[in-house]
């Protein structure tokens, strides 16, 4: 209900024929330049999911599916004159060193944060 009386209130002023053109020049801009319409990049900021008018011209759902977490970041050695990756660290001996050594997937408190929506939503 709470989201409901939220997009009403972004219509009243489609009332108004003045301000009915200019809110219907602002959703072309926006559907443009950024692939979505205003009232679509709201709904996407609440969800936080994709979610477009132009998905549903494409015969899919409003909103796309929940974005999946990031796979393993590649394995990568240097090499003579360049800098080889590998999707699994290769079997090597001796061990070769990676040209990075960080984490390799994301703390719980990394992965909340990622798919955290807005705050009171």
């Amino acid at each position: 209900m709470r989201y409901l009386l939220l997009l009403l209130t972004f219509l009243l002023p489609g009332c108004d024929g003045p301000a009915l053109v200019a809110t219907a020049g602002v959703n072309v801009a926006s559907l443009t330049l950024v692939g979505r319409t205003v009232p679509d990049i709201l709904v996407s900021g609440v969800t936080g999911r994709d979610c477009s008018v132009v998905r549903l011209d494409r015969g899919l759902s409003y909103c796309g599916p929940a974005e999946a977490a990031p796979g393993p970041p590649p394995y990568c050695t240097r090499s003579i004159g360049s800098i080889d990756c590998w999707v699994t660290r290769p079997l090597t001996v001796p061990m070769v060193a990676g040209v990075v050594q960080g984490p390799v997937s994301l703390t719980s408190e990394q992965e909340a944060d990622r798919t955290r929506r807005w705050p009171g939503l």
